[in-house]
């Protein structure tokens, strides 16, 4: 019994160590000068590194020619840009989204399990600020809304696993929310709707009720989150509004 017991242990171990959920980690941030000169430009890069600290993939890198100043990514990724979004110099300060799509540098999916998610800005010829936000990769959405820290705040992290299509299907029941893309309005169809909650990408809640046609078009271009709780469970899913 004692071995038959460990032989379970191992194998779910196994299996959840092989897991590999897709899915779309979103960044909202508002971006602030680091105290040098060059300010408001600045100079930003984004990028993933897994549990051990080992690098995984840059995101964006908007550097210009100046990118030898961030030295905290330099020392992770020895400038690693592959299939990274890459950019001149910002000309100022804004909110901004940045998305990882799961994968490494080589395209390929990486396993669930936790990871840090790193920024680093700087506007003079040296270092400036950069932070380390802890999220987990996995079948569970997560939303994270970390403490403001220098140069960086109003700090959104969310985690949207594409464990189904937008049609999902439960115990024999349907739920539906179309259009994806949307132009503003969604349409939610299933049976027994308990609740329906729309986020936006900064996890600020735009819409909470009941109600299975909701309007946004008034509410920016961008990726929306919406979950929606029936007899069945809860789903979360993404729309993007056009």
């Amino acid at each position: 019994m004692k071995i038959l017991i460990i032989f379970i242990c191992t194998f779910f171990s196994i299996i959840s160590l092989l897991a590999q959920t897709s899915g779309e980690l979103s960044l909202g941030v508002t971006t602030g000068n680091a105290g040098g000169g060059y300010a408001p430009k600045n100079i930003v890069a984004v990028w993933i590194e897994d549990e051990s600290e080992s690098f995984v993939k840059t995101l964006y890198a908007y550097t210009g020619s100046y990118k030898t100043h961030l030295n905290i990514w330099e020392t992770s990724s020895g400038f690693n840009t592959t299939d990274a979004i890459t950019g001149a110099t910002y000309t100022g300060h804004t909110t901004r989204t940045y998305v990882w799509d799961g994968k490494n540098t080589e395209g390929e999916l990486m396993p669930d399990g936790n990871y840090r998610l790193r920024i680093e800005l700087t506007d003079k010829n040296a270092t400036g600020n950069y932070s380390t936000f802890l999220f987990t990769k996995g079948t569970e959405s997560q939303t994270l809304n970390p403490s403001n820290q220098p140069s960086f705040s109003n700090v959104s992290i969310n985690w949207i696993p594409e464990t189904s299509d937008i049609t999902t299907k439960k115990n024999g029941e349907t739920l539906l929310i179309t259009p994806n893309p949307s132009s503003g309005v969604i349409f939610i169809k299933g049976k027994n709707i308990r609740s329906v909650e729309v986020l936006n990408i900064t996890g600020q809640t735009v819409y909470k009720g009941k109600m299975t046609t909701i309007d946004i078009s008034n509410k920016p271009q961008g990726l929306y989150i919406v979950k929606v709780a029936d007899d069945n469970g809860s789903y979360t899913r993404k729309i993007l509004k056009q």
